[in-house]
């Protein structure tokens, strides 16, 4: 299982096919999503990683946060998510997911946060029909009628659809297909809609009912910063003379031989 990414809406759009046919598609935009953190089993008693994405001023981040984003040496983020992966899909801290995480052709599954409408009536929230509009209704055209509470049960069930608050619940949309990605800008173009207002914050993750199809990469695609990218450049420079260069009993062999 790997790691999902947290990606902004920014808002639909269309791509025409070979054939001629437009099909809509979701923007989604990865701002500087990168690991901050891993959730271990001997410590959390379970393997995730946090991820981080969005810019956010130091100066609003409480004294907590700015310890927590100065241990993985990232700035401080606007949004943090968690994503369950193997053992073997642990992705380094400090490390930024790109936008070629996903293939083009994959399935992944979406949650974001609905639009909020406010207060609604029954039938822009369940699709109620309504009341008559003659044959005795007055003023109360749009009303759910009767909660079948009369003398049994003589109370009005939990749960009755009726009017309320309607949007701001977290919701899923599964099986939505990559259709594009452009690495440069960060976009992830997936087909379809996708819950939530423009600007809004999106979980995307593999999709659990879709087989991953060949070429994904594993644990991910991924870039590493630039401090950690340089030590291990420096590192793997170091390691190369050495290995080089010849044992000195080898050297000492060879001059022997040289002088004979």
């Amino acid at each position: 299982m790997r790691s999902g990414v947290l990606a902004q809406k920014v808002g639909m759009m269309r791509l025409f096919t070979e054939a001629g046919a437009h099909v809509p598609v979701t923007v989604l935009r990865l701002a500087n999503c990168q690991v901050v953190a891993h959730r271990t089993k001997a410590k959390n008693g379970y393997v995730a990683l946090q991820l981080g994405a969005g810019a956010r001023k130091v100066q609003r981040a409480n004294k907590a946060d700015r310890g927590h984003f100065a241990v993985a040496k990232v700035e401080p983020k606007r949004k943090l998510a968690e994503f369950r992966v193997d053992e073997n899909a642990v992705i380094p801290v400090g490390a930024e997911i790109t936008a070629d995480h996903f293939v083009v052709g994959q399935y992944v599954d979406v949650t974001g946060t609905s639009t909020g409408k406010g207060w609604a009536g029954p039938m822009k929230r369940w699709n109620f029909a309504g009341l008559r509009a003659s044959h005795g209704v007055s003023i109360s055209h749009r009303s759910h009628g009767s909660t079948g509470g009369r003398q049994d049960p003589g109370k009005t069930f939990k749960n009755k659809k009726m009017a309320g608050h309607l949007g701001v619940d977290r919701v899923t949309t599964l099986n939505l297909k990559v259709m594009q990605t452009d690495v440069e800008r960060g976009l992830i173009l997936v087909e379809g809609a996708v819950p939530g207002v423009k600007g809004g914050w999106i979980l995307v993750r593999d999709a659990i009912k879709k087989k991953l199809p060949d070429g994904v990469p594993m644990p991910g695609k991924f870039k590493l910063a630039e401090a950690a990218q340089g030590a291990q450049e420096a590192q793997g420079a170091q390691e190369a003379p050495a290995a080089a260069a010849p044992v000195k009993g080898e050297a000492a062999a060879a001059e022997t031989k040289e002088g004979a």
